[in-house]
């Protein structure tokens, strides 16, 4: 059959590798340009060459599948090229975070039991390690220092690799937790929880024609949701290697954009941004948002000064809650974070574990046909993050709070983690928060629960005022006090320049929370 027929065939099936995918898409267009970062690029030959390459290196050192390879560097070709090329040989992929401190990056090299790491001279001098016949190191970017340089590593000629046979349960890659409460925990997902993301992708757009750009780190499953599926589709997938308002605007513009994946943080900057309105995105017309909440106001400024397609998606990294909001088909939802996805069965649970029924406030939990084969190698984990209805199916925890609207729309509440328990009492941070964030001289705030001797526990705001802005902290304590609930009341607001966030855009209040005890030892 012709290619692109042949391409077709195969996405229509329930299970399908993708690495086969891309060689297949290189085979049909291999002069195509799959790859851009910076001034590099790759065409789908060259990426497919690449991968193929990797994969004998894989091969040749005694891996394959069952076993993992880490991963834990800066943005780069390579470091495309290493991921491609681990699948391609069958062996999962665990990318860690550069940021994460080196104690949590050796906790989870061991967690996952990785015999090799291939990170760069940047991750090298803060995580040093001892190489041996159990760890090999490989130097992405061939800094002596950070281990054997990747042009050596790499199988010499062309040629394909031993070919493999994935199985849908088998191990694609183990994604590591942000870590806001500790340890990150090992997110295995399976080779079809990513072929369902992959077949997904192509009723959003996805396909030979979309230029998607990326501007989050590659160990983020926010930027694996679409940067895989670009290259599974044949598209055309723009990196940056970190994100920049301004020069994100001027790629966009550059290389005709027509997807992008960003986080709330990163529209809030471009929306910021002088160079915003001048610039040309009208072949951008696909946006999507994910990790992180995205605020009404938000949202409506971005359909306002940005046409087109607006999803926000609401999930998990381990699957499961899979929620979508079409921003630009319901401007009256926009305080909701959307349905709940095709295929995607979504509930609600009390404290106890009990079926709440429709429209009461409870813990969200979800099943669809992506979900994470467990947390790896912590069995009691996984478990607790399992929800079992009365007929035996099983769903993912989400750990946050919501209920469902009249029109079948979810409205978000807090991580159960976050809710503060004062004098008997279950206070949600993000009520606080929407007041607060009412006042015209607050850019955004942050409520958190510290101890308390007479109520258990008692909120604290964290407040970055607006630009040129001067609030007092008592007067907006006093403000904020005067129009929430007797219990809602914070007992103290400490102004901020910045809110401690996750690479992704998260706000660490484990951070702010710990911050506000050290500075406040009586608070223990």
């Amino acid at each position: 059959m012709p290619m692109q027929a042949d391409i077709e065939h195969l996405l229509a099936q329930p299970f399908g590798s993708l690495p086969e995918l891309i060689a297949r898409q290189a085979a049909h267009r291999p002069g195509h340009t799959a790859l851009i970062l910076e001034e590099r690029s790759l065409d789908y030959a060259a990426l497919c060459a690449g991968m193929d390459r990797v994969a004998r290196s894989l091969q040749q050192g005694g891996l394959g599948p069952g076993d993992v390879v880490a991963v834990c560097a800066g943005t780069s070709v390579e470091y495309l090229l290493a991921y491609l090329g681990a699948l391609r040989a069958g062996v999962a992929v665990a990318p860690l975070a550069p940021s994460a401190t080196a104690e949590h990056l050796s906790a989870m090299l061991d967690n996952c039991g990785a015999r090799l790491v291939l990170r760069d001279r940047e991750v090298a001098a803060q995580w040093p390690l001892h190489a041996g016949a159990a760890l090999r190191c490989v130097a992405l970017d061939d800094a002596p220092e950070a281990g054997e340089p990747w042009s050596q590593w790499l199988a010499q000629g062309g040629g394909a690799p031993a070919p493999i046979a994935p199985a849908p349960d088998w191990a694609f890659n183990v994604i590591y937790s942000s870590g806001t409460t500790g340890v990150p925990k090992g997110i295995v997902q399976s080779w079809a929880m990513r072929w369902a993301h992959v077949r997904r992708a192509v009723t959003n757009g996805y396909g030979p024609d979309a230029v998607s750009l990326c501007a989050t780190p590659l160990y983020s499953n926010t930027t694996l949701v679409a940067a895989l599926p670009t290259l599974a589709l044949g598209g055309t997938l723009v990196l940056m290697r970190k994100f920049d308002a301004a020069h994100y605007l001027e790629l966009a513009e550059r290389h005709g954009a027509t997807h992008t994946m960003l986080v709330p943080v990163q529209y809030q900057r471009l929306m910021a941004c002088p160079a915003f309105d001048g610039t040309d995105l009208s072949r951008l017309r696909h946006k999507f948002c994910t990790s992180a909440p995205f605020g009404a106001a938000l949202k409506a400024e971005v359909l306002r000064r940005w046409p087109g397609r607006l999803i926000e998606y609401y999930g998990l990294t381990e699957g499961g809650v899979r929620c979508e909001l079409h921003c630009h088909d319901f401007p009256h939802k926009l305080h909701t974070v959307g349905r709940p996805g095709e295929g995607a069965d979504i509930r609600f649970i009390d404290e106890q574990g009990r079926e709440l029924p429709p429209g009461a406030q409870g813990e969200i939990v979800g099943r669809s046909a992506g979900m994470m084969s467990g947390y790896h190698r912590l069995p009691d984990k996984t478990r607790e993050a399992e929800w079992f209805d009365a007929q035996g199916q099983r769903f993912i925890r989400s750990g946050d709070v919501g209920r469902l609207d009249e029109d079948g729309f979810i409205v978000l509440g807090d991580r159960m983690k976050d809710m503060i328990i004062t004098g008997g009492f279950n206070v949600y941070p993000s009520d606080i928060e929407g007041v607060l964030q009412q006042h015209p001289q607050v850019a955004e705030c942050a409520v958190v629960g510290v101890p308390s001797e007479q109520w258990g526990e008692t909120p604290v705001a964290y407040v970055v005022p607006r630009a040129g802005a001067q609030p007092g902290a008592r007067e907006l304590r006093e403000w904020l006090n005067a129009r929430v609930g007797k219990t809602q009341r914070v007992a103290d607001l400490r102004l901020a320049e910045r809110l401690p966030r996750s690479e992704i855009g998260k706000v660490l209040k484990r951070e702010l929370r710990e911050q506000y005890l050290r500075a406040n030892p009586a608070a223990h």
